[in-house]
């Protein structure tokens, strides 16, 4: 179940981001020059998804939910938990399918913290970041 979650984590903002960004066209449009590596990846992880015949049918009905949506953000909440059930059910009744979508997400760098109150970063970080007891952390302008 762990594993599903976390590899929901990775698939839902990539699927969500193209589904917004092109409506239900994502699985037909070419991809734009201008498009964001996001949703070229959210386009692949949906044509992936959806090319399943019939077990498609759930997240098929999600994703026009969410392209539905518009710009009302409780719609969008709406919209995009019932498409991370619809995916969490796919991936629970096909246990192949969380393989191959796997395969096509960039590969994450390992992160390990060691320590008491280490801090473990992967990617860039532009705020403080603070492990000492009763730490004053204050911006300098």
């Amino acid at each position: 179940m762990l594993e599903i979650d976390a590899l929901l984590d990775q698939i839902v903002p990539a699927a969500e981001a193209a589904v917004v960004a092109y409506g239900m066209s994502v699985l037909t449009r070419a991809q734009d020059e201008t498009a964001g590596a996001t949703v070229r990846l959210g386009q692949r992880l949906l044509a992936r998804l959806l090319n399943r015949g019939a077990d498609a049918d759930p997240v098929r009905v999600t994703v026009a939910g969410l392209a539905d949506a518009g710009a009302d953000p409780d719609m969008l909440a709406l919209r995009r938990a019932e498409l991370r059930v619809a995916l969490r059910e796919a991936l629970r009744e096909s246990p192949g399918l969380a393989d191959e979508l796997r395969a096509l997400l960039p590969e994450r760098p390992a992160v390990q913290a060691d320590g008491e109150r280490s801090v473990a970063l992967a990617g860039n970080n532009s705020g403080i970041i603070s492990t000492g007891d009763g730490a004053k952390n204050t911006l300098h302008q």
